[in-house]
C-alpha cells in the first residue's frame, strides 16, 4: 500500500474512509471483496483470474455500475439486447466502464495477468462484508447471475 501502510482488505462502510483505490484493487486477490458498503453506493474490489475469466454476462435491475481498469487488459462487451451488444471493446488500465441500469454486461480478461478492477455500484449491490474468492464462490453464495434467470 502506498505510505508504507497495509490496508486489511474488508468492509469499511459506512464509516468515513480515504484510502488508495488503486492500491487497494492490486492488493486484491478475491474475485469479489467489498471494501464500503453505505446506504447509497458500494465500492467492491474484483481479481478476475487470466486465461478468459470474466464476470459473466449479466443485467442489474436498479443498479448503475462503474468498472474501473487497474491493471490488465480485458475486453467489455454491452448492450440493451444480450443478442444484439452495441460495445465490444479492449480496456486497458486507467479506463472506465460505465454501465446503466438494465444493460447485458461482461468483462472477460483479455491477457496473460490476473486483471484487477474496482467497481462502483449505486445503489448497493451486493451484502456489506461480502468476500468471494472464485467466480464459482460467488455463484454459490449468491445465486445465479442477475438477469440470466429469464
Amino acid at each position: 500500500m502506498t505510505h508504507n501502510d497495509e490496508l486489511e482488505l474488508k468492509d469499511y462502510g459506512p464509516l468515513p474512509f480515504a484510502e488508495n483505490l488503486h492500491d487497494a484493487a492490486l492488493a486484491n486477490d478475491n474475485y469479489r471483496t467489498t471494501l464500503w458498503t453505505g446506504e447509497h453506493v458500494q465500492i467492491t474490489l474484483m481479481a478476475i483470474p487470466a486465461g478468459g475469466g470474466d464476470i459473466g454476462m449479466e443485467k442489474h435491475h436498479d443498479n448503475d455500475q462503474i468498472i474501473y481498469m487497474v491493471s490488465g487488459v480485458g475486453r467489455v462487451k454491452m448492450g440493451k439486447d444480450k443478442n444484439k451488444l452495441t460495445v465490444d471493446k479492449e480496456v486497458h488500465a486507467g479506463d472506465v466502464v460505465i454501465i446503466p441500469d438494465d444493460t447485458w454486461h461482461n468483462v472477460i480478461n483479455a491477457g496473460d495477468e490476473t486483471m484487477k478492477v474496482f467497481s462502483v455500484y449505486s445503489p448497493v449491490k451486493h451484502a456489506k462484508g461480502t468476500n468471494e474468492t472464485t467466480k464459482a464462490d460467488a455463484i454459490d453464495k449468491e445465486g445465479p447471475l442477475e438477469g440470466t434467470q429469464n
